[in-house]
């Protein structure tokens, strides 16, 4: 039986795990400001008068200011020099300054009422070309916005703001790799708590259910995500539609995360129930030769897309693919992360963003096998000032995944 995987009960499971949130700090009032600053400086350098903040993850990391994006304008302009102005529905007028960090007018409209028309007004208020001039918009803005915003600010061009955003985000500062950190422990945690508790006949949506409380006992709110995949379906990445039941010798495929203070873990698990058979050992062991080689590509300096190169050479070497094609991996080695799941810059082939410090990836350069099964394993690192930091060790072996061996 592979170490790890089975023999203890759901409350056992749960009993081993306590909250790992103490001390954890949320991000502090003169790191946003030091945000605005750096964001001004960029904006300033590209000739960017305004920038549009929309409701959802940029608007979160240049002010605090954590809000659900819906059909009602919530936002903020941030000019290339003064402060930044607050745009909101009147009637959440109250809500809005609980959650706000930074300071700053804070303008509103009624529900009869053109948001667009408001920001094109602060727009005017704030910029010496009365409202001329380059703004960019927040790459998540939906089309309907941007087309009002278009609408009500035809004297100014639009572009773009991930020349900013991106360029600012993609640069963890220690507050954020802290948060991250703390994140990814808890999961790993609630990672070998759920294989501990795992039993022939078990479904995965019990499964589901499990690490949803085991990442509350850990102090998450939650799981911000969670695939649960048995056998045969652990060959698609992101599953399939129906559940599966838990059966002697399956690959097993569980990747979740949580989120603190509003910074994510994604972590992904791949081992057997059972005992592995020499297929499942040997793709496994291929799996993890590849992760290795593409940490090992991550050198300050070096292009994205070379991580994502050097682990499908290892694949082919190890006889997978060439490039997508199956048996293989059939998508980019990995992917930024921060406030989103998903951020720049990506470890695939066409990405040519060299890697700095500061810099946090995904390494899960996974191996699907259709008609059988897949293995991904899935650790983040780091670009520190002296090359690539792991921030959760890779598994152990197939046969020790969680390394409790000895």
């Amino acid at each position: 039986m592979t170490i790890g995987v089975g023999g203890q009960t759901q409350a056992q499971a749960l009993a081993s795990l306590h909250d790992m949130t103490a001390g954890a700090e949320p991000i502090a009032l003169d790191e946003y400001r030091q945000r605005i600053a750096r964001a001004q400086q960029r904006m300033q350098a590209l000739g960017i008068a305004a920038m549009y903040l929309h409701a959802g993850s940029s608007l979160t990391y240049f002010t605090g200011l954590q809000w659900r994006p819906s059909e009602r304008l919530v936002g903020a302009i941030l000019p290339s020099r003064g402060e930044v102005q607050f745009i909101a529905p009147w009637f959440e007028l109250g809500t809005i300054r609980e959650f706000m960090q930074l300071d700053g007018p804070l303008h509103s409209w009624h529900e009869h009422e053109s948001p667009y028309q408001l920001l094109a007004a602060v727009l005017r208020s704030v910029l010496p070309s009365a409202g001329g001039g380059v703004l960019a918009l927040d790459e998540s803005t939906p089309f309907f916005t941007v087309d009002g915003i278009a609408k009500s600010c035809a004297a100014t061009e639009l572009v773009n703001a991930s020349i900013v955003t991106s360029w600012c985000r993609m640069h963890k500062s220690a507050a954020e790799l802290a948060l991250m950190q703390r994140a990814k422990d808890m999961t790993l945690a609630v990672q070998q708590a759920t294989a501990s508790m795992l039993y022939a006949g078990i479904g995965t949506g019990e499964v589901q259910a499990f690490i949803q409380q085991a990442h509350r006992q850990v102090g998450a709110s939650g799981s911000t995500f969670c695939i649960v995949l048995f056998g045969e379906a652990t060959a698609y990445p992101h599953g399939v539609r129906h559940a599966q039941t838990l059966k002697d010798g399956d690959m097993v495929l569980i990747d979740t995360g949580c989120a603190l203070h509003g910074y994510l873990s994604d972590i992904t698990r791949s081992y057997v129930f059972g005992t592995p058979s020499a297929r499942q050992r040997q793709v496994w062991n291929a799996e993890k030769t590849a992760q290795a080689a593409a940490f090992a590509a991550a050198q300050l300096g070096t292009p994205c897309g070379e991580v994502d190169r050097a682990a499908r050479r290892q694949l082919e070497a190890d006889g997978f693919g060439p490039g997508y094609a199956m048996p293989g991996l059939p998508h980019r080695t990995g992917h930024g992360i921060g406030l989103d799941i998903h951020e720049w810059p990506y470890l695939v082939s066409s990405d040519q963003t060299p890697l700095a410090a500061g810099m946090c990836f995904s390494n899960e350069p996974m191996i699907c096998v259709p008609g059988e099964f897949g293995v991904r394993l899935e650790d983040h690192f780091y670009m520190s000032d002296a090359g690539p930091r792991w921030f959760t060790q890779p598994s152990h072996s197939i046969d020790d995944p969680f390394g409790l061996g000895g």
